[in-house]
């Protein structure tokens, strides 16, 4: 499946996904390009490092006229060929204009575990409320904000000690480990979306499996 990135910064999620392509883990995927809204952006040089063609389609060209700009980033997806759109630190919602070009085919990586805490800036709101559990997910986009169905979830403690620094590079060890493995679910075939439930081929875990996951704090403190 031929995967076209869109990014606004350093590309943390980006340069994780691409080192998996590189170690041979997402073997159902060509990355044909990477977008970004923002020139200079530091992803711009992941791309570069990784051998993957990129192009800039200015944001700030476009202010006002968001239909217009997601037009433009159609566009340029198209004239790479890319059959799948994975957002990695794009700072754009979009809209109808762009998803009715990829119907069902834009992924998503929230630092939260949805449908908590959509939107921007969830760690402090996340500490100040207490939350035990924190954690980032995947998910497929659609017209909502962070309301898509969810394709994978990983799950972090949250410490006493915790502020929103501390709790963002922790959820960030997982966003690394997760969305490449999710990347590598989709263009490999084994996702299949049913209404707003995703599943995945191959995989039928026991209750007593899952129930073993996670807990915090843990049952023995």
């Amino acid at each position: 499946m031929r995967v076209g990135v869109l990014c606004s910064g350093r590309g943390s999620n980006l340069r994780a996904i691409l080192e998996a392509r590189g170690r041979g883990e997402i073997p159902g995927a060509e990355f044909v390009c990477i977008v970004s809204d923002v020139a200079g952006a530091g992803c711009l040089d992941i791309a570069g490092a990784h051998g993957v063609a990129s192009a800039v389609v200015p944001s700030r060209d476009f202010r006002g006229d968001r239909p217009g700009f997601e037009r433009r980033l159609l566009e340029t997806l198209a004239s790479f060929g890319a059959e799948l759109t994975v957002l990695a630190g794009f700072q754009r919602v979009l809209g109808k204009a762009f998803l009715g070009g990829f119907p069902g085919r834009v992924m998503n990586i929230h630092p939260a575990l949805l449908p908590s805490f959509p939107g921007h800036e969830v760690w402090g709101r996340e500490t100040a409320h207490g939350v035990k559990l924190a954690g980032a997910t995947v998910h497929f986009v659609d017209e909502g904000v962070d309301s898509g169905p969810i394709i994978c979830q990983g799950a972090v403690p949250v410490l006493d000690t915790d502020d929103a620094d501390a709790l963002s590079a922790r959820i960030l060890t997982v966003e690394h480990r997760i969305y490449p493995a999710a990347v590598a679910w989709v263009t490999s075939g084994r996702v299949r979306l049913q209404g707003r439930r995703v599943a995945l081929d191959g995989f039928a875990p026991s209750g007593e499996a899952a129930a073993a996951r996670l807990v915090w704090p843990p049952l023995d403190a």
